[in-house]
């Protein structure tokens, strides 16, 4: 028997049942129970998360369920799971990356550059804010909190002009065709890791880990081991308007960073090139150049 912890939001659901179906198919006749749990972060909607803690509320119960033995695995969006975790515990395996990109669901099907002046737009990432205001600073930013289900019923009821979610939730629950324009062009990188289904378990726990071992996808986890090294040396927490999408092409890494301040009168890029075995010294890297170019002025600003 393995236990799943898992959020009980729709995509968490299906994050859950997806890592029970390729269990299932890793290890034939294997007993697999979902453990369901409500945290902080979906109890709390009427706050912005940058205020309330950050990515870090959708984990704590799910990590306190793993170390007090009530679960043997948690799945996660990695683009929630802060860059260092709790004692005892360890990413154990990430699966293949699904769109990393985010969408622009609007009314009408509206791109980007065509939305009136004035449009309100929901998101409640600073990093969307910033990028979105970097791009059309005569829009109008306004904080969108619950699962996908009821963003997208707010954008439906009129409450906003348009919403910007993540492509691969939108594609995992079959909602693709809400997608009005993915934002993938100049001037718009991804949170790290986005995109991204981790496992989680105890580091003591041998037998979990073992198990788990078949669904890792080796691609996936140098790609993640550098954005998400970014993020550990700036210390980013969702408090930071911070972007990085690495690329692995054959062995040769390509990372990108951006940080940006919330209102994108202001952002600083770095980038560079590493072999995978290099993947968290070039997250370093570029995080150091960051920080040379001026995003630790930022970051101290917030």
């Amino acid at each position: 028997m393995i236990r799943i912890a898992t959020r009980k939001s729709a995509l968490a659901l299906w994050q859950a049942n997806h890592v029970r179906a390729l269990l299932g198919e890793a290890h034939p006749g294997i007993e697999i129970e979902l453990v369901k749990i409500v945290t902080e972060g979906d109890r709390i909607l009427d706050r912005p998360l940058a205020k309330i803690g950050g990515k870090g509320l959708f984990l704590k119960e799910l990590e306190r369920a793993l170390l007090n033995d009530e679960a043997d695995l948690a799945v996660h969006s990695m683009k929630d799971v802060p860059a260092e975790m709790a004692d005892g515990l360890v990413l154990d395996a990430v699966l293949p990356r699904a769109n990393p990109y985010d969408a622009l669901i609007s009314r009408g099907n509206v791109p980007l550059a065509e939305l009136p002046a004035g449009s309100r737009i929901g998101t409640s990432s600073l990093r969307r804010q910033s990028q979105l205001l970097a791009l059309r600073p005569d829009l109008i930013i306004t904080d969108l909190r619950g699962n996908v289900d009821t963003r997208l019923r707010k954008l439906d009821e009129g409450q906003y002009d348009a919403i910007i979610l993540a492509c691969a939730g939108l594609e995992r629950l079959g909602l693709g065709e809400r997608i009005s324009e993915k934002l993938d062009g100049p001037g718009w990188l991804p949170a790290s890791t986005q995109g991204i289904i981790g496992l989680q378990c105890r580091q003591a726990d041998t037998t979990t880990r073992k198990l788990s071992e078949p669904l890792a996808d080796h691609g996936t986890g140098v790609v993640a081991n550098a954005e998400r090294a970014v993020a550990r040396v700036l210390e980013a927490t969702c408090q930071v308007p911070l972007a990085a999408h690495a690329v692995l092409d054959g062995d040769t890494v390509r990372l990108d960073a951006i940080v940006c301040t919330p209102d994108g009168t202001e952002k600083v890029k770095a980038g560079g090139e590493a072999s995978s075995a290099n993947a968290v010294a070039l997250g370093e890297q570029v995080a150091a150049d960051l920080l040379e170019n001026g995003a630790g002025r930022i970051i101290a600003s917030l």
